[in-house]
């Protein structure tokens, strides 16, 4: 294979695993919990962990790999990810393992948020690039899909050790793919390593999510909740102001000016706080109160997964004639309205209640990815790659991080796990739903307004990447 086949594979394949993860270990809470003695509070840790450390750090992560090299950087995220997936497997405690997690997420944090970089480099030309964006785009949509079937068929046959374990052999040959197959590429004037950033960003994010976790046990008037809620506010303006005043800036606030980049951040935080935080709840109901096994919770997301793969391998040729635009808030508003549709589930329902509003969602995420992906890298010049590739990245992660905790907010406590009510469960999750699609509609809107049309498909016009270059 060439040069470019090389990335774009171990770029899928480092993307697949780091995806696979927020989602593979859906279908194997249950046994987690019963395994490590968990309650729910620990197992929505599992999750938000991983992808808490990933939205803290990938915006570091990608300022690192611009200044020191792509490349290099993206091996130590594949190293530290393997390592700390072996961790994973041998914890013996839900503490140990949500503290493995959370170092998995670091690691995933810098695959993450050099991949798209290594794309623009490896794919210069617009049109070979939105086919290496679409199979990206696929990649992120099915492997995320298709995590919970993965970790139900391992849970199911060996144990839920074997969904970390995985990452073992695939992490090291991505490992050697890079170092031998990559070339290397950096930016000449990228900005120095911004700490106080980091040091406002990190602890907001984690105050807001711990809230969020912890408001329907503690009482969401009680002083700690309303403690940690105004400190995540307090580091969130210090963070807005330290990048307003430093020199060099891990998040540029210019860069908003572009309409289009913040419209493509305003679309993957939507789309991450809504429809992907709520696979969590989803396998949840699946199991706790259907009673499906793991291998059968993760079978039923099958339909949606070939979906979510067809449609976005599609977006390459559905990209010379639909604007990118189009694209993000057409399939936004697929994503609010399948959400809507699993408010039909009920107590007694069959898993198939699922599918109208699984398959309807998974058109619009199959459409919406490589599109939002070719918006957030072409918003701002390519030397900058790095940094688009980690704002989107942090919008992502911090969506999903945070929809999993505020979903999970308005689902009464006494009916989430163990000795639930099927009742108070549904009822909560119809409200989860309704907010999630409310969700994704306001970002449909808002990026249909904000996101500029482009002429050739998923290719943005070079005046937007002129427009980021001197903002």
């Amino acid at each position: 294979m060439t040069i470019k086949r090389w990335t774009l594979a171990v770029v899928c394949i480092a993307t697949a695993m780091l995806m696979m993860d927020i989602a593979v270990v859906n279908t194997a809470l249950s046994r987690i919990a019963e395994d490590l003695h968990a309650n729910l509070n620990g197992l929505q840790w599992v999750v938000d962990a991983y992808t808490l450390a990933l939205a803290a750090t990938v915006l570091t992560a990608g300022s690192l790999a611009d200044r020191f090299g792509r490349r290099r950087v993206f091996s130590i995220g594949l190293t530290i990810f393997t390592i700390a997936s072996a961790a994973c497997a041998a914890s013996s405690g839900i503490t140990e393992l949500n503290i493995y997690r959370a170092v998995q997420g670091i690691g995933a944090a810098v695959m993450f948020a050099v991949s798209l970089a290594l794309l623009a480099n490896a794919f210069p030309e617009a049109k070979e690039r939105g086919g290496a964006l679409a199979a990206y785009g696929a990649t992120i949509g099915a492997s995320f899909a298709i995590g919970p079937l993965v970790g139900g068929a391992l849970t199911s046959a060996l144990d839920w050790q074997w969904i970390f374990l995985i990452n073992v052999p695939l992490g090291i040959a991505c490992i050697w793919i890079t170092w031998a197959k990559v070339t290397e590429s950096k930016d000449p004037r990228a900005p120095r390593v911004d700490w106080p950033g980091q040091a406002t960003l990190a602890p907001a994010l984690f105050l807001l999510v711990l809230a969020l976790l912890r408001g329907n046990t503690e009482g969401w008037g009680s002083t700690v909740i309303v403690a940690e809620l105004v400190a995540a506010a307090a580091l969130l303006i210090a963070f807005v102001v330290v990048e307003a005043r430093v020199r060099q800036p891990m998040l540029p606030l210019g860069a908003f000016r572009n309409p289009s980049f913040t419209g493509a951040q305003i679309a993957a935080f939507g789309i991450s706080a809504s429809f992907f935080a709520s696979y969590f709840y989803v396998t949840l109901y699946l199991q706790q109160v259907l009673g499906l096994s793991p291998i059968e919770a993760g079978l039923s997301y099958m339909p949606m997964t070939l979906v979510v793969f067809f449609v976005s391998a599609a977006t390459s040729q559905l990209g010379e004639r639909i604007s990118a635009r189009t694209m993000v808030s057409a399939g936004l508003a697929l994503v609010g309205a399948g959400m809507a549709l699993i408010v039909l589930a009920k107590g007694h329902s069959s898993w198939t209640v699922l599918l109208p509003g699984e398959l309807l969602a998974g058109i619009g995420t199959g459409l919406f990815n490589p599109a939002v992906s070719a918006v957030a890298l072409g918003s701002l010049p390519e030397t900058q790659s790095g940094l688009a590739a980690g704002v989107n990245d942090t919008a992502r992660q911090a969506g999903i991080t945070v929809g999993v905790a505020a979903l999970g907010a308005l689902i009464p406590a006494a009916g989430k796990l163990g000795h639930i009510s099927p009742d108070a469960f549904v009822n909560g999750m119809h409200h989860a739903f309704i907010a999630g699609s409310a969700l994704a509609l306001v970002a449909a809107i808002a990026s249909a307004f904000l996101i500029r049309p482009t002429r050739h498909g998923i290719a943005l016009e070079g005046e937007l990447a002129m427009e980021g270059a001197g903002a």
